[in-house]
């Protein structure tokens, strides 16, 4: 039997996934966890890779890294790190953004250029931060890579720096219609020229191997990953509620959404995946804890008992700044309550904010594709909850097919790895897990009220 390791280096964690390549039976999991923060020490990646991985890598006869999105990790000449990463979800380059997208053209020629709007989430607006405030750091600066080619770079012995074009859509320097990189835009960003990843010819390319003879994979990103773990189909869209909310499409053409709120990502199979991104997600929930001071399992049961649009209590859910819709420097909003707000209103007043801000990037996929959702797969730790459950549907007004809980970024790098392991012009196509389908009556007024609250509290586009 072929063991192939699936590794997700997330934003909180690392995951480590053993799987059997034929089948995709899972043999083994272990985690570690990362530090907090929107800056991180690369090194504490790949602490943590080991500590994730020991015992199983060395069974495996191949190995991927499925990362966290958008993350610079900056390298002098001798390929140490110059600075902390800054991830994803760190908004200090929100302006930079402002000026890179200014530079391009404007929204429209930036799309066409990249793929995407700029936003702070993306990798060369970081650079362009460096640039302005860490002068120093970014003239030592030699090569940028993203965190899934540090951890990825750290398993193959002795080999290039490499990386997928899924990861590299993402960084607001590779161009989507001649797929491969667009280096002048990198240098445009942080002010000379930089050393980048090769980026895998295919998405099964044999990029290394380990200490131990394991072929390493290209690797790819955590959204592309996942898709790929749930054996997406063209016009499926996955909602995962994690540190992030992410809806992704898989679709045979690029989209390029002058609006930003659509990212034109390329996925792992040589397809697309356009994605919306939210910065408030799982957090959203959180909050509602800590507030009312009560565990997820009661704050699902608190919400239930409340009515539907929570007795006129409606949260708009910005609270660390937002991505979609872009208002970096917003804060959450909580409005609609009386003297006779419950505890219950305010538990379902969180809940249906973070349904609703599915729902929106659920339809602004739609829109920018021209296409229908065939399905909508919900994953991530957050959709466990028996209140999104009920909810979500409600405010969607349509079914959701719910995937049995797993490690849906690790199993697809693992099935990458199976897909390097093998060889072949597809991905392994392991058995779909059994879908539990929920659907529940419509609530479109819940929707129309956050909204009016949305339009009502700052600039849209």
């Amino acid at each position: 039997m072929s063991k192939v390791l699936g590794i997700d280096s997330s934003t909180q964690s690392t995951k480590a996934v053993l799987v059997d390549a034929d089948d995709g039976t899972i043999l083994a999991e272990q985690r570690f966890l990362h530090p907090a923060g929107t800056e991180v020490d690369p090194a504490a990646w790949l602490r943590a890779l080991t500590q994730s991985t020991t015992g199983l890598l060395e069974q495996a006869d191949a190995v991927a890294v499925g990362g966290q999105q958008h993350g610079m990790v900056a390298l002098d000449s001798q390929d140490r790190v110059v600075r902390p990463a800054l991830l994803w979800n760190d908004t200090r380059s929100s302006s930079a953004a402002e000026d890179l997208v200014a530079e391009l053209g404007g929204p429209a020629e930036a799309a066409r250029r990249t793929g995407s709007v700029h936003v702070a989430s993306i990798t060369s607006t970081k650079m362009r931060w460096m640039r302005d405030n860490e002068a120093d750091n970014a003239r030592r600066t030699h090569r940028v890579v993203l965190p899934h080619d540090y951890v990825s770079h750290a398993l193959a012995v002795g080999g290039e720096w490499f990386t997928d074009r899924g990861d590299a859509s993402g960084t607001g320097y590779f161009c989507p219609t001649s797929n491969a990189w667009a280096p002048e835009l990198a240098a445009q960003a942080i002010g000379h020229d930089i050393e980048l990843p090769t980026i895998a010819d295919h998405p099964a390319a044999v990029m290394g191997h380990t200490a131990t003879g394991a072929i390493v994979a290209a690797g790819t990103g955590d959204n592309m990953a996942a898709a790929l773990g749930l054996n997406m189909s063209s016009g499926d869209i996955s909602l995962s509620i994690g540190t992030s909310g992410v809806a992704a499409m898989v679709s045979d053409h690029p989209a390029m959404d002058p609006t930003g709120l659509v990212t034109g990502f390329a996925d792992a199979t040589g397809r697309w995946l356009p994605l919306v991104c939210t910065i408030n997600a799982a957090k959203i929930l959180d909050l509602a804890c800590t507030l009312l001071a009560v565990d997820h399992d009661e704050l699902s049961r608190l919400s239930l008992q409340a009515p539907a649009g929570a007795n006129g209590a409606v949260l708009l859910p910005y609270l660390d700044g937002e991505r979609t819709p872009n208002r970096p420097l917003a804060s959450g909003t909580l409005h609609g309550i009386t003297s006779s707000t419950t505890r219950a209103d305010i538990a379902r007043a969180h809940v249906e904010a973070l349904a609703c801000s599915l729902t929106d990037a659920v339809e602004f996929l739609g829109q920018s594709t021209g296409q229908n959702p065939q399905r909508i797969l919900l994953i991530g730790g957050a959709a466990r909850s028996s209140a999104v459950r009920q909810i979500l549907p409600a405010v969607l007004g349509r079914e959701v097919s719910c995937p049995a809980p797993r490690e849906y970024v690790a199993l697809g790098a693992a099935a990458q790895a199976a897909w390097a392991l093998a060889g072949g012009d597809t991905p392994p196509q392991w058995s779909q897990t059994q879908l539990e389908v929920v659907g529940a009556a419509p609530t479109p007024q819940v929707l129309d009220a956050y909204r009016s609250l949305r339009d009502r509290t700052g600039s849209w586009t």
